[in-house]
């Protein structure tokens, strides 16, 4: 178990849809990333993707992610790796294929998910073989996830969920699985797609779960609604699970940082 860091940081987010900057509410957006009727958007942003990394290296927020959700948005996600080259992280499509394009192209870490669960299926070979290709230092886990009812005990328990959050994988969030997982990435991501864009409150029995269980730093999203919220999350996890949600909360980070 890791130690206790100094405190929850804030960590902000890029999230790309058709090119621009979105806040989408999870789980309606289609598994091809394309517009459906019931896709929901909490905004679209004025600014481009630049625009936003270039704020992040000016206040010094750092960990922040890029998320490419759907095609259209390659464009974007580059200009926001050149605006703070080697400090941001990029996800959405990413694969054996392309990781290390990415880490060229200014990535600090790639983000994958999709491609690790192939048939909804966690393949620890890929797991293996994309850290070994890229090293464990560039690449993170997005343990993304919806709750739903065990098969076979009952109990209402997180299962991975890929394809925009679409389709729900065997794959049960567990310590064992944060364990395993641990030995081939530098961190997790772990969006809570049932309340994510929601602004409703976050799942705090999740963020217990990730704080108690996580080795490695773990990022969490999904809920968020007021600076409070990262209070709350440090709090329940004991400062060992960073939030990201679409609010400034700047001032929360040099606070607690001594800037």
């Amino acid at each position: 178990m890791t130690e206790k860091q100094s405190v929850s940081r804030f960590r902000p987010c890029i999230d790309l849809h058709d090119g621009k900057v979105k806040q989408i509410v999870g789980g309606t957006l289609a598994a091809s990333g394309v517009t459906t009727a019931e896709l929901k958007t909490n905004f679209v942003a004025e600014h481009d993707a630049g625009y936003y990394a270039e704020l992040y290296r000016t206040d010094g927020l750092l960990g922040a992610h890029v998320i490419k959700l759907g095609p259209n948005n390659d464009a974007a996600a580059r200009q926001a790796l050149m605006a703070w080259p080697g400090k941001l992280q990029v996800g959405g499509g990413i694969t054996d294929a392309n990781a290390r394009e990415w880490i060229e192209a200014g990535a600090a870490q790639v983000i994958v998910t999709s491609w690790l669960f192939p048939n909804a299926q966690l393949a620890i070979d890929r797991v293996k073989s994309l850290s070994q290709a890229i090293g464990r230092d560039k690449l993170v886990i997005d343990l993304s996830c919806r709750r739903r009812q065990h098969p076979d005990t009952g109990a209402m328990t997180w299962f991975v969920a890929m394809d925009k959050w679409q389709t729900i994988t065997s794959t049960e969030i567990t310590p064992a699985l944060l364990q395993e997982l641990a030995q081939y990435c530098v961190e997790f991501l772990v969006h809570a797609a049932d309340v994510e864009g929601l602004c409703q409150g976050i799942d705090e029995d999740l963020v217990r779960l990730l704080g108690a269980s996580s080795p490695i730093p773990c990022t969490y999203a999904g809920g968020g609604k007021h600076i409070s919220d990262l209070e709350l999350v440090d709090r329940l996890s004991n400062g060992r699970v960073d939030l990201t949600f679409g609010s400034d909360c700047v001032a929360w980070n040099q606070r607690h940082s001594g800037h």
